[in-house]
């Protein structure tokens, strides 16, 4: 008779879920970080310098704001996807693979929380 483990234990769901909100609080903050920048005004002080200057910074400062938008878009999904983990915490799913159905590697969930693939999926996508 297979004794293999069909889910994580409520303990183990406890201790996953305390990683997935320190990683959760420490992702908002930077998140906040990104949309503070994102909402300052550009106050680099080239308003007495030449025109073609100013041009430069302009560009540079549109790139910036671009990469930053891109960041905290990148930062918002990794929330929304911590904030899936919490939710398949509380089901009892958690931890479970969407491909093959088996147990996630408590290794690969202490790194990446957010995860729903084993690393047997994971390498059967590429």
């Amino acid at each position: 008779m297979s004794t293999e483990k069909t889910r994580y234990s409520d303990a183990e769901l406890q201790e996953f879920k305390e990683i997935i909100l320190a990683k959760l609080r420490i992702a908002k903050e930077e998140l906040a970080a990104l949309t503070s920048a994102l909402s300052s005004s550009n106050a680099n002080g080239t308003d007495d310098t030449a025109g073609t200057y100013k041009t430069l910074e302009d560009g540079s400062a549109t790139l910036e704001k671009e990469q930053t938008n891109q960041l905290a878009a990148r930062q918002k999904k990794f929330i929304d996807n911590l904030d899936a983990a919490l939710v398949r915490i509380e089901n009892k799913t958690y931890g479970i693979c969407r491909e093959t159905g088996k147990l996630i590697q408590k290794e690969r969930l202490k790194a990446v929380p957010h995860t729903t693939l084993s690393i047997e999926a994971k390498n059967k996508q590429y």
